[in-house]
């Protein structure tokens, strides 16, 4: 009772797919979906890279915010 397709099956689904959509249209999908699959994998790579570097100190952080100015009261 699961989903298990056989080749014929998966093969009638594609086609339907390709006459609904149009061969260009699943071309762009199927870039789009590439592109996004090798920049989730390039990220994970980044992390793993990033995890064994030793963390070196932790960096002192500044403040730059504005002074703030003096009221000046309204003379009446």
């Amino acid at each position: 009772m699961g989903l298990a397709m056989s080749v014929p099956q998966l093969l009638i689904i594609l086609v339907i797919v390709a006459l609904i959509f149009g061969t260009k249209r699943l071309k762009e999908v199927g870039g789009d979906l590439g592109s996004a699959v090798k920049s989730f994998r390039k990220a994970m790579n980044s992390v793993e890279n990033h995890e064994d570097e030793p963390a070196g100190p932790p960096k002192q952080l500044t403040s730059e915010q504005p002074q703030p100015q003096p009221q000046q009261q309204e003379k009446k």
